[in-house]
């Protein structure tokens, strides 16, 4: 069962709380370049991203900030490392979110970076990263340094906070996050760190994070690829509704071809996702390429089809429905799908 945690509101955007998990991605552009910047954030907002993240590394960056937030369809958030000046800037410039890093950011200046968020009721995300740590951190120690660093920004003056601990190694992070989960009660941030390229980083993201989801850990996250970072936002919708998190999608399962195979699954299952991919309610469609797994399958499924050589055998609500020949059954499963969610 997942454990509620205390929330905060990014803009309009609840994190914790049992709000659903939101999905962030990071631009790539540079800051100081409003235009390229704005692109990316509106292709991230298509995407599905519910916030973005920006890199302030620069004066001039934190002042491009404003007009960016000014445009931007979606929250912003500032990501500053090294210099607290830049948190103020940004907090000054309107920013929704500040995410920091306790390694790099003196705790001296934590006091004044609390009280400024503070004020304009904008949330931090404390984000501990093993990279930024010492080479001998422990996933335990991982989840102390970000709660220490939450108890200090606490006893600066704010509670406006999202935890963090990332590691691009798979059980490490799962570790630092149950750990962390455990001790404390602040809507957590998930997700891999350095994970790679979309090839094999989406696979090692996907272990990780779907772990902590199926566990019920997290409450907001960002999958970090090398690349398009659209493809981020991609990968995080998918992998919330492999979890059974998110069940605003269609989903069309299907089996493995083999001898037995009386139509071509492959080739059905993909049509049949290309044609309910713009409903976003819960409804799940099996293809199924013989009798060995479909009608076992097909009665697991609000709808279902069991091919036969020339004509396929339709499943309604787990009872078979009728038969319709091999060349009807795409069109009979989107009419039997837009009846279902009353289209």
């Amino acid at each position: 069962m997942k454990k509620i945690k205390k929330s905060v509101f990014v803009k309009d955007i609840q994190i914790g709380g049992g709000a659903p998990v939101s999905v962030q991605s990071m631009t790539n552009t540079d800051t100081e370049n409003i235009a390229e910047t704005l692109n990316c954030v509106n292709r991230l907002h298509d995407a599905g991203a519910e916030l973005v993240r920006i890199s302030v590394p620069s004066v001039k960056a934190a002042e491009a900030l404003k007009e960016i937030i000014r445009l931007s369809p979606v929250p912003i958030i500032a990501d500053v490392h090294f210099d607290p000046k830049l948190a103020l800037l940004s907090i000054d410039a309107g920013v929704h979110k500040l995410r920091l890093n306790p390694s790099n950011i003196p705790k001296t200046a934590l006091k004044d970076i609390a009280r400024a968020a503070k004020e304009r009721h904008i949330p931090i995300r404390v984000g501990v990263n093993e990279g930024s740590v010492k080479a001998d951190c422990t996933p335990q120690k991982l989840a102390e340094l970000c709660v220490d660093t939450a108890k200090a920004l606490e006893d600066a003056g704010t509670d406006e906070l999202v935890l963090a601990v990332k590691s691009s190694d798979i059980k490490k992070t799962v570790l630092a996050y149950r750990e962390l989960d455990k001790i404390s009660d602040y809507p957590l941030h998930i997700g891999l760190t350095e994970a790679g390229t979309e090839n094999f980083g989406s696979v090692k993201s996907a272990i990780a994070v779907g772990a902590l989801l199926v566990d019920g850990i997290g409450d907001t996250l960002r999958i970090s690829l090398a690349g398009d970072p659209v493809k981020e936002v991609s990968w995080g919708i998918k992998i919330l509704r492999a979890a059974g998190v998110r069940k605003d999608y269609i989903e069309v399962i299907a089996c493995p071809t083999c001898a037995r195979t009386n139509i071509d699954v492959h080739a059905y299952a993909e049509k049949v996702e290309e044609m309910t991919t713009k409903y976003n309610k819960p409804l799940k469609i099996a293809v199924m390429g013989c009798a060995v797994n479909g009608i076992g399958e097909s009665r697991g499924a609000q709808i279902g089809v069991c091919g036969g050589k020339e004509r396929s055998l339709l499943f309604k609500d787990g009872k078979p429905f009728k038969e319709v020949d091999n060349s009807d059954v795409l069109a009979e499963l989107l009419r039997l799908t837009e009846e279902k969610l009353g289209q």
